[in-house]
């Protein structure tokens, strides 16, 4: 939320005013062409080998997504091939957006509400994912028939312990999934209305009055992403058991992690940014650096995240197990568990076709 609006404020001091403002209160105009010639010059040895090195960075994790894609769509069913690709691709997609305005200082804006959209489908598919872990949701039903959801969690109800427990039935599960949808669904479309009204010159970071349009969609977004982190979080808590041998626990965390880098992180800095702690380097403001810091990061740590992604969704995607499948499965010839669905025994938890 908060590195949009600081997208926006970088971009109208690069572009729209054409000015860089420097601590003395001297102020420079380059054109919109020169920009990107003008922060390249001013560079040092160890700042181009820094951007050589970012670039490469992301070009690499690029290479490793297509190459794990690859395998998904060779090794894993058809029926989680494209949740699972679009998860594996949050971290590369942040990376190439951050890398595109890292290098092209005016696409700030725009790269940063890709990589909002993009990760707002991405938490719906991590929903529907746990779901497909658990078999579908007619399996996921049967397993917890006499279940119940936790909703005193995070991040709405974390302390609010009194709240009842929620049967789980087709009705909950639904509402867990609209949860996730409306902001897969909203958010791009706030994202294009932001850039419509900034072309209007109606979207500016710095004008927080009721009249400005940027105080009413900063705090829209901030409400929808709230709602659609909880059903994930209430899912995760109630399947974490059960999906264990699944590795469900590292897959949460690296989502987590993303989440927390891409919006949290970026908010620290933005605000640092805005407060002038961070100080300006002509031609970059102080506010267009901390968005270079921002970019710089980010490529670095998603980097990370691709390679980590790679190791814990690289294998077999079989049907449901139970929790202790891990243990007993290696060099054993027990029989597996039957499931009963709709009359007819299957032996690995699936329909017979």
């Amino acid at each position: 939320m908060v590195t949009d609006f600081a997208a926006s404020w970088l971009l109208r001091e690069t572009l729209s005013s054409k000015q860089f403002y420097t601590e003395t209160g001297l102020s420079s105009t380059v054109s919109g062409r020169g920009l990107k010639h003008k922060v390249l010059e001013s560079l040092d040895l160890p700042g181009r080998f820094l951007f050589a090195i970012l670039t490469l960075m992301t070009l690499i994790a690029n290479l490793v997504f297509v190459e794990e894609a690859v395998y998904i769509y060779r090794k894993i069913p058809s029926s989680k091939r494209s949740i699972i690709i679009w998860i594996n691709a949050a971290a590369p997609v942040i990376a190439t957006t951050s890398c595109i305005g890292m290098w092209i200082p005016r696409s700030t804006m725009f790269t940063d509400f890709t990589a909002a959209a993009f990760f707002a489908i991405v938490i719906h598919k991590f929903l529907l994912m746990m779901i497909k872990e658990c078999g579908g949701q007619k399996l996921l039903l049967r397993q917890f028939e006499n279940g119940r959801f936790k909703i005193s969690t995070g991040p709405c109800c974390c302390c609010c312990l009194c709240l009842p427990r929620v049967r789980i039935t087709r009705r909950t599960l639904f509402w867990l999934k609209l949860g996730t949808f409306q902001f897969a669904f909203l958010r791009p479309m706030l994202m294009f209305l932001s850039i419509v009204l900034w072309t209007n010159g109606n979207y500016t970071f710095y004008n927080l009055s009721p009249k400005g349009a940027a105080i009413w969609i900063s705090c829209f977004v901030g409400v929808l992403t709230i709602i659609a982190l909880w059903p994930v979080a209430i899912m995760f808590q109630q399947v974490k058991t059960l999906l264990t041998c699944k590795k469900i626990i590292p897959k949460f965390a690296l989502y987590q992690f993303i989440l927390i880098l891409n919006h949290l992180q970026a908010a620290i800095i933005n605000i640092l940014a805005m407060q002038r702690i961070i100080r300006c380097a002509p031609p970059l403001s102080s506010s267009a650096r901390g968005a270079y810091m921002t970019q710089q990061l980010l490529i670095m740590e998603m980097f990370l995240i691709t390679l980590i992604s790679r190791v814990v969704y690289r294998r077999r995607y079989d049907g449901l197990e139970p929790p202790e499948c891990t243990a007993e499965e290696a060099g054993d010839n027990k029989e597996a568990p039957k499931f009963i669905l709709n009359g007819a025994v299957s032996e690995d938890g699936l329909p017979r076709v």
